[in-house]
């Protein structure tokens, strides 16, 4: 996705999963309109924008006639540099657990290599494991555990605002020793490029038998994590790229050296 104004909050995208309710969307957009932010993008709708959207948009309709609609999340962040997820409950996937403000203070610096994307999931069940995978860092909006679900719109209401907050420079510093890797900097690699390694990176430890039968999920779990907090930039994903291509050659050598005796 093309970004057309070299500005932070125009680097800063609010992404929508499986919205199920077309007003939410709507609402949505307002929440975002109201703190400055101008980016949403909507990935696989139950329903396409309708006259309820229009109504909760509220004067944010240009927002919503502007969101570019994919069918995958991955396709929606291809480009960006940093994709933060939000989740209301603790996960089997290990992403680092980020405060609302924390977060937005290292969205903005972010923007400084590319898009960044914040990722909502749908009103009922949120993100999935797979869509999460897809994430540098989750945030969690610490509410009442006795009543701890927020509206979609209103989780997406609190981080426009921290966002405007720390665009603002006034993001009051709260949580900054739970910050333990840097932003991405300039030249940052895509998450388009990082996906394409881990594949690689996937298909080269089955080829090299690294798992000895054991299940792949948790090491390549672990792998991405230790990788996207290196903060790759693009030359170092074509170097290790080129490793994994030599290994698979070799393996690929191997295993014929093997048939042959």
């Amino acid at each position: 996705m093309e970004t057309l104004l070299e500005t932070p909050a125009s680097n800063i995208r609010i992404v929508l999963v499986g919205t199920q309710h077309p007003g939410n969307i709507g609402s949505a957009a307002r929440a975002m309109k109201t703190m400055g932010l101008s980016r949403l993008v909507l990935v696989a709708p139950e329903k396409a924008p309708d006259r309820d959207t229009q109504a909760m948009a509220a004067g944010a309709d240009d927002l919503v006639e502007a969101a570019p609609v994919f069918a995958s999340l991955a396709e929606a962040v291809a480009d960006c540099r940093w994709v933060l997820g939000a989740t209301a409950r603790n996960r089997r996937i290990q992403l680092e657990p980020l405060h609302p403000r924390d977060a937005a203070q290292r969205a903005v610096q972010a923007t400084a290599s590319g898009p960044v994307a914040l990722v909502f999931g749908r009103e009922r069940t949120g993100l999935s494991n797979e869509e999460l995978q897809l994430c540098h860092a989750a945030v969690h909006i610490p509410s009442d555990p006795e009543f701890s679900s927020l509206n979609l719109a209103a989780a997406v209401q609190v981080l426009s605002y921290e966002l405007r907050c720390a665009l603002l420079g006034d993001a009051g510093g709260i949580g900054q020793d739970a910050v333990r890797t840097a932003p991405p900097g300039a030249g940052a690699a895509s998450h388009a490029e990082l996906e394409g390694l881990f594949a690689q990176l996937a298909e080269t430890l089955d080829q090299i038998d690294f798992h000895k039968g054991r299940a792949p999920e948790s090491a390549m779990r672990k792998l991405r994590r230790l990788y996207l907090r290196a903060n790759l930039d693009s030359a170092d994903v074509r170097l290790l790229r080129g490793v994994l291509a030599d290994a698979q050659r070799m393996a690929r050598l191997a295993g014929q050296a093997g048939s042959a005796g």
